[in-house]
């Protein structure tokens, strides 16, 4: 109903903005990728999405279109509410949603707070072929990389590394060089742990 709101923004957090659009504020909820795209004027559009419900009607801000597009996909889910798609564009960023559903990374999902283990593999059974069309992915690609990852982490986890800074330092050497061998990400790893 409401495709996007441009105006003049008069109130700004983490998780809300109001716009000034025509004498009318505009309450929007948005997420925390969206919060640190907005830009430092005040003069600022975002693509809408209205949830109407019983007891209310909720206006959701995006500043790219595609967010709000992984935002409804996330919707179809059964099991995945407005506030729980919205704490997982919050939590990572839209395209390691992506990357997580089509390479079929339960972990990645079930790590959002909110979504147990059951809710993570209906995203990825429901969304994942639709995922791989609309972006026009390379699964065997996807998966390949990821399998590096997971092993990579393993193996740094049975050296005596914690998950967690082991992920981040991971993640970031992937980045860098997206074909590297499960060898030379542990290497590389080890040097910066």
């Amino acid at each position: 109903m409401i495709a996007h709101i441009q105006g003049k923004l008069v109130e700004k957090n983490p998780t809300e903005v109001v716009i000034d659009c025509g004498g009318v504020g505009y309450h929007i909820n948005i997420s925390l990728h969206t919060y640190s795209l907005l830009p430092s004027t005040d003069q600022i559009k975002l693509f809408t999405y209205l949830q109407i419900k019983e007891d209310a009607h909720t206006l959701f801000g995006f500043f790219e279109k595609s967010e709000r597009e992984i935002f409804k996909m996330l919707l179809s889910v059964s099991g995945i509410g407005a506030s729980i798609a919205r704490t997982m564009l919050s939590s990572l960023e839209p395209k390691q949603i992506i990357q997580a559903i089509a390479s079929g990374d339960v972990g990645t999902v079930q790590s959002i707070k909110g979504i147990g283990v059951k809710t993570a593999q209906r995203v990825i059974l429901d969304l994942q072929d639709k995922v791989l069309k609309l972006y026009d992915l390379d699964e065997v690609s996807m998966v390949l990389n990821n399998t590096n990852r997971d092993e990579a982490l393993s193996a740094l986890e049975v050296l005596g590394f914690v998950r967690k800074s082991s992920e981040k330092v991971v993640e970031k050497i992937i980045k860098e060089d997206p074909d590297a061998s499960v060898e030379s990400i542990i290497k590389k790893a080890l040097k910066s742990l």
